[in-house]
């Protein structure tokens, strides 16, 4: 096991109902910015629940942030926060309006440092208005950890940036919020939540049993309650332990002396900017190529990931870490996950030369050992037609 420090400061509260105890996280005299995407939680009763536990509140309004959260969409929002001298930002959404309304935050709270250069050149902040969230769309862990990632339509770019002043200060999370998602987003969260574990997780052994179990936990639970989170959309104890999942799988516990991989979402984020794909989209394709490419260097976890999850048993590791690779891509195709770029339209011989540009142009590796070079970025990616 590595060292490590670990600091989460949000607090979470779970459960049906949960939105009526929004008035117990707020201070009384605060103004606040109700930011959301495009309109869907007015047509279910989770506008009306905030709006009614908001009462007594001055409170703006801005919606449609996209999904993806748009930088120049931001920046109106930004603008708003400071003309109406706004004090605290409440998400009432997804990942990307969770993420949104992080980099709001620390533009209202950072004039000295150009906007975009927070997300691209990951400026230091003097800390950042305080956010709090109403999660309905359960699957990149935003609402419990520092992390934002921001897209810029006009130059193609999508880029991940932290910081500890990102930490929401409360979290509220009702599973009863995703009864009427599209299956196809439910889907993205699954997979979502499964690769951000497998990040984390399908590295290479470093007698870390306790993360390693808490990762097989998450893979375990989301292969055990996928069918019925999908077919049966008010299933609660079904869509709580999927929300519950999403955000584990990316609160910090699973890095804690960890190795950790991350070239998948690094690609993803590419692929994102240039061909617009949802973030889960984005990744499976290339999570299954990369751990194809990268099996005899994940062997041992692949191998562990496969008879703990799979129950398999051969007595050869490398036989094992691909039966293993195969078994979680025909996890994916169950629930209707696309596994190649060609079924998202994506030219993968294109895309991989692009990729390799951008990635040569910025002169960064990704990977646990550092040797996910531009050049194996672009075979990944091929790899993934």
């Amino acid at each position: 096991m590595d060292n490590f420090s670990f600091y989460n400061p949000t607090r979470i509260v779970f459960g049906k109902g949960s939105i009526a105890n929004l008035p117990t996280q707020l201070a009384t005299d605060q103004s606040i910015l109700m930011l959301y995407g495009g309109g869907s939680i007015k047509k279910n009763f989770i506008y009306n629940d905030v709006k009614a536990a908001l009462a007594g509140y001055r409170v703006i309004e801005f919606g449609g942030v996209p999904s993806n959260p748009e930088y120049e969409v931001c920046m109106q929002a930004a603008d708003v926060v400071l003309r109406e001298k706004i004090g605290f930002i409440l998400a009432v959404g997804g990942g990307s309006v969770i993420d949104a309304a992080k980099f709001i935050a620390a533009v209202a709270r950072n004039p000295q440092v150009e906007a975009w250069d927070i997300v691209s050149k990951k400026a230091p902040l003097r800390g950042a208005l305080p956010i709090g969230v109403v999660l309905t769309l359960a699957a990149t862990g935003s609402e419990m950890n520092n992390i934002s990632v921001i897209s810029r339509k006009s130059t193609q770019e999508k880029y991940a940036f932290s910081s500890d002043a990102l930490y929401p200060q409360f979290s509220i999370l009702d599973p009863q919020t995703t009864y009427t998602l599209p299956v196809e987003q439910i889907r993205n969260g699954l997979v979502d939540a499964f690769i951000h574990a497998g990040e984390q997780y399908m590295t290479f052994p470093n007698r870390n049993p306790l993360v390693d179990r808490q990762a097989e936990a998450i893979f375990s639970t989301l292969i055990e309650i996928a069918q019925d989170a999908l077919r049966t959309p008010a299933d609660y104890d079904a869509r709580a332990a999927y929300m519950w999942c999403a955000t584990q799988a990316l609160n910090g516990h699973l890095r804690c002396g960890a190795p950790q991989d991350w070239a998948t979402h690094r690609i993803g984020h590419e692929l994102t900017a240039l061909y617009g794909l949802a973030h889960a989209e984005s990744l499976a394709p290339i999570w299954i190529s990369l751990l194809r490419y990268k099996l005899e260097d994940k062997m041992e976890k692949l191998a562990q990931y496969g008879r703990r999850l799979w129950n398999l048993k051969m007595p050869d590791p490398r036989a094992l870490a691909g039966q293993a690779i195969d078994r979680t891509e025909a996890f994916f195709n169950s629930i209707g996950m696309p596994t190649h770029l060609r079924e998202f339209g994506v030219d993968a011989e294109a895309a991989a030369r692009e990729i390799e540009h951008r990635f040569t142009e910025r002169n960064v590796v990704w990977g646990e050992n550092q040797d996910i070079t531009p050049e194996v970025s672009a075979e990944i990616v091929r790899q993934a037609v």
